[in-house]
């Protein structure tokens, strides 16, 4: 198979948020298979470094200040993104936030905050994004889902319900714009080894030992292991894939539980 359909030469692309951790990945993944990367941030802090780690890696990078639940605000940057940079060819919608409150204790304001930016902002970006593509006979929005897609957890009432809603949006959009040459899929991370991890990823701490012991890969994913498939789904390889999420989770929820060494 020809490494041509992984190919994102001359391709431009705007990941919300990938100022650090996962989102930052997929797009040095993007950057590295030749897409020209963007990348936003609600304010200045740490946008600028950011860009810079990108540069410095090798990569072209522009950075871009927006609140992604702002619709002015979205409309006049993906206009000037596309004026300054050229046409969003990939969409990553990335930017999300998680507040960890038992549904009885949280209050309606911290529940609508976590739904506004994870969920309506993907679907604000999107819109205006899409009619771009459109215009222009196609592209690609990968939407940053979760396994909270389709499980439940305590305390993050708020983040399932946007992500799972962020899954039926992925295919709704997959369902509109099909006919226009747009691919819309979903990637849903397992548990990853990043910095804001890594307190609890030590032996013998109860959520370690839990995680480990939940996914049948044996480990915590490392942040690169979603590069794949934020290539793929970014890519010609993926043409004919539309409205799914692709869990890439070590095989949690394959399993009720990772399986004994015993027969």
């Amino acid at each position: 198979m020809s490494t041509k359909l992984f190919d994102l030469t001359g391709k431009v692309a705007l990941v919300t948020g990938a100022v650090h951790g996962l989102g930052m990945a997929m797009a040095k993944g993007l950057g590295n298979a030749g897409a020209t990367i963007v990348v936003n941030n609600h304010s200045e802090d740490s946008l600028e470094s950011a860009v810079k780690e990108y540069k410095d890696s090798g990569l072209n990078a522009y950075g871009y200040v927006f609140d992604v639940t702002d619709t002015d605000a979205v409309e006049a940057a993906i206009k000037k993104i596309e004026a300054e940079v050229g046409p969003i060819d990939i969409l990553v919608n990335n930017a999300g936030i998680i507040k960890r409150t038992p549904i009885i204790e949280m209050e309606t304001a911290d529940f609508e905050q976590v739904i506004k930016v994870d969920l309506v902002g993907p679907f604000i970006v999107s819109k205006f994004v899409a009619k771009s593509m459109i215009n222009r006979g196609g592209g690609k929005i990968i939407n940053i889902c979760s396994m909270m897609s389709e499980l439940g957890r305590d305390s993050v009432s708020a983040y399932a319900a946007a992500k799972g809603g962020l899954k039926m949006l992925t295919k709704s959009m997959a369902t509109e714009w099909a006919r226009y040459n747009i691919q819309t899929n979903g990637i849903g991370p397992g548990y990853f080894a990043t910095t804001q991890t890594e307190p609890i990823r030590v032996d013998g701490h109860p959520f370690n030992d839990f995680i480990i012991g939940r996914t049948p890969a044996g480990r915590w994913g490392n942040p690169e292991d979603l590069q794949g498939t934020a290539v793929f789904l970014a890519s010609k390889a993926s043409d004919f894939v539309n409205g799914h999420v692709v869990y890439v989770d070590g095989g949690i929820l394959a399993t009720i539980g990772k399986p004994s060494n015993e027969n």
